[in-house]
């Protein structure tokens, strides 16, 4: 049977345009650190993952070691500017106002941080307490495994194949196919980069969207198709 129960939105760079912040500041100390690599290129291959397993990728691929210091470093910095420059990704709150279908938050951000962006934006209330952190249910369960997505729609009351999740990087998208759940990629945030649809469907999603305002015709017509129908 066709259509929805649930929508699930990723937060960093779908709801929030934090994403383009977190690559600067990450970037910066990435290449402090001894591995040259600028804020775009940042966002194209670490967008999604958490700051922990970027720093773990970056060791194994050019052997540097890393100081733990670093975790802390990012997280002070990013709590002092995140609250000043983050915005609301634009459109996103006529589209929640006017959504129908429950919808809830799933993310790789800490509690912490995912009060702090949504309630600086004003968008904290529109969940009704519906946000969830994959970090709250450990450190080795973050996306791109697909933990918090299952944990996100069994709360919900959910199942997976009827849930839609709207998701900005590649992690997340395979993290959300793994769950089976269908997927619709968004290059809206400040941080896309050319080839960002291209590798969002490539990862498993079924469209791509650069607007906000276009998610509810488009949940609309998925909403008609099974899988089995357009794959």
């Amino acid at each position: 049977m066709a259509g929805f129960d649930l929508i699930i939105f990723d937060c960093d760079g779908v709801l929030v345009d934090s994403e383009i912040i977190c690559s600067r500041v990450e970037s910066e100390l990435l290449t402090e650190a001894g591995y040259p690599i600028s804020a775009e290129e940042h966002s194209e291959r670490f967008a999604g993952m958490t700051w922990r397993n970027t720093l773990l990728t970056v060791e194994k691929e050019a052997d540097i070691p890393f100081s733990a210091s670093l975790i802390d470093k990012v997280e002070k910095i990013l709590d002092a500017r995140l609250p000043k420059e983050i915005e609301a990704i634009e459109g996103v709150q006529a589209v929640l106002e006017k959504l129908t279908l429950p919808f809830c938050v799933c993310s790789n951000s800490t509690s912490h941080r995912l009060d702090m962006m949504l309630s600086a934006v004003k968008l904290k209330p529109l969940f009704k307490g519906h946000i969830y952190s994959a970090r709250d249910l450990g450190e080795d369960r973050v996306k791109p495994k697909p933990d918090i997505f299952l944990h996100g729609a069994k709360q919900m009351g959910a199942k997976p194949a009827r849930a839609l999740v709207v998701e900005d990087s590649v992690h997340g998208v395979e993290a959300a196919r793994a769950a089976g759940m269908r997927v619709v990629g968004f290059t809206g945030g400040s941080h896309t980069y050319p080839s960002h649809a291209d590798r969002l469907t490539d990862a498993g999603a079924e469209t791509v969207i650069s607007r906000m305002s276009m998610l509810p015709g488009v949940i609309a017509a998925l909403a008609e198709w099974s899988e089995d129908a357009v794959a």
